[in-house]
């Protein structure tokens, strides 16, 4: 196949970016869209807070499992049919729920069957396929600020769709709410699908923003091609789960259940704590591109794209560490404050580790290492976070204790930050290597 344009790449590259953002607003969208429902769905169900924060946590479990068979299908065919098989689910995930007869014996089971199931399956084709999309199209002084714009499709959810929701939850319950969010996920994802692209080296071109890497030492002149068992033979792998896991617990903590610490340690209404929640999104917005350019710029300045990454992921959990201490002040406006804070972590976390794998394992095979990554993290921080937020609410009566253990597994990601390896034992390529690469 001849190679394309550079204007056609360019256009290529884009498309990739819209589609990744089209992808990250719906998994996104189902994320938020659990802390805003969840008090309503409690009563009207009958049902614990662990009860019901178990569909999100299982939904989690499978999204991680299917997180990893997603990247060795973005590795071999693009983000086409991820997309295509998400819209599907995400869909399923949010109507067949809103369905469940909760009088019936089986209503639970049943819940947790099509929440946790379609919407895993649907969410989990999405964050591996729009993350390393976006790295194979975008590296070195690229790919943080293409990715925040990507990413800023998060926020967008978090706000567009907790403004939908709460007029509807008010006029017409939870059911009605998760029936206009299913038709929601089918349309994004169907036109991400459409437009989605295949990665550059289909195309014959090269990602942007290579000579930024060139020259540097911030990779060998050629790249090695990295086998799944030899990457998760590195530190370097294990260091950005933990990372990324002890963020995620802590994360998907807050995400859960602050609407809920807002209604039950604060004595607000869902109007008020929803509104507060809306900030996080409105930061959101503007932390998720100025973030990645930020990146990018320290990329350029070290001239070492790891080391950029590296510092990234320091200042990441410190500011979601900030942002979980200025909760447990119980105050108005500093919780306002904080929701700058979480939003700023927000905006370097997911995609700075991404961003530090591809600087090392970036190839053919980034998606089965990020996928299998993906399953390890995914498989537990999200999970064990939201249960533990619920956990700790239904044996204190209070979400303070959920709060302070957010606060550490935010001080541990910034502390492992600090041993990330800027050079990998066995990534130089050997003289015999490069002559057959």
């Amino acid at each position: 196949m001849a190679p394309i344009s550079e204007k056609q790449a360019n256009t290529y590259g884009l498309m990739t970016v819209i589609s990744a953002w089209l992808a990250v607003f719906c998994l996104f969208g189902y994320r938020s869209s659990f802390s805003i429902m969840q008090k309503m769905i409690i009563a009207d169900t009958g049902w614990t807070t662990i009860q019901v924060s178990l569909g999100y946590c299982l939904m989690m479990t499978v999204y991680a499992i299917t997180a990893f068979f997603s990247g060795s299908l973005v590795d071999k065919k693009g983000c086409r049919p991820t997309y295509a098989i998400g819209a599907v689910c995400c869909f399923l995930g949010f109507f067949l729920t809103s369905l469940v007869n909760v009088a019936t014996p089986t209503g639970y089971y049943v819940y947790l069957f099509t929440y946790g199931l379609f919407a895993g399956v649907g969410t989990g084709m999405l964050w591996v396929s729009s993350t390393v999309s976006c790295r194979k199209w975008y590296v070195g002084a690229r790919y943080g600020t293409m990715w925040g714009l990507a990413f800023m499709g998060a926020p967008m959810a978090q706000l567009l769709l907790t403004l939908v929701l709460k007029s509807v939850l008010v006029s017409m319950g939870w059911r009605a709410g998760m029936k206009i969010l299913s038709v929601i996920m089918a349309v994004f994802l169907i036109i991400a699908s459409l437009i989605a692209k295949q990665t550059p080296d289909k195309y014959g071109v090269e990602a942007f923003g290579l000579n930024s890497l060139k020259g540097k030492g911030s990779a060998p002149a050629k790249r090695k091609v990295w086998t799944v068992g030899e990457a998760f033979k590195t530190y370097a792998i294990w260091v950005t789960i933990l990372c990324f896991l002890t963020a995620m617990a802590g994360e998907f903590l807050v995400w859960s259940q602050v609407v809920s610490f807002f209604q039950t340690d604060m004595g607000m209404n869902l109007d008020q704590a929803s509104n507060i929640y809306l900030i996080i999104g409105i930061a959101g917005i503007f932390a998720m591109p100025l973030t990645g350019k930020l990146s990018d710029n320290l990329v350029k300045s070290f001239g070492n794209e790891r080391k950029a990454r590296k510092l990234m992921l320091i200042i990441g959990p410190a500011c979601g560490a900030v942002g979980v201490a200025l909760l447990l002040m119980k105050s108005l406006p500093l919780c306002i404050i904080s929701m700058i804070f979480l939003a700023i972590y927000w905006g370097i976390e997911p995609g700075g580790c991404a961003g530090y794998a591809g600087s090392i394992f970036g190839g053919a095979t980034l998606g089965r290492i990020w996928g299998l990554a993906t399953l390890v993290v995914m498989g537990i921080g999200p999970s064990f976070g939201t249960f533990m937020g619920a956990w700790f609410k239904d044996h204190f009566g209070s979400y303070i204790p959920a709060l302070i253990f957010c606060l550490v597994a935010y001080l541990i990601s910034m502390v492992l930050a600090f041993t990330m390896p800027l050079k990998i034992k066995g990534e130089e390529v050997s003289d015999e290597e490069k002559t057959t690469a």
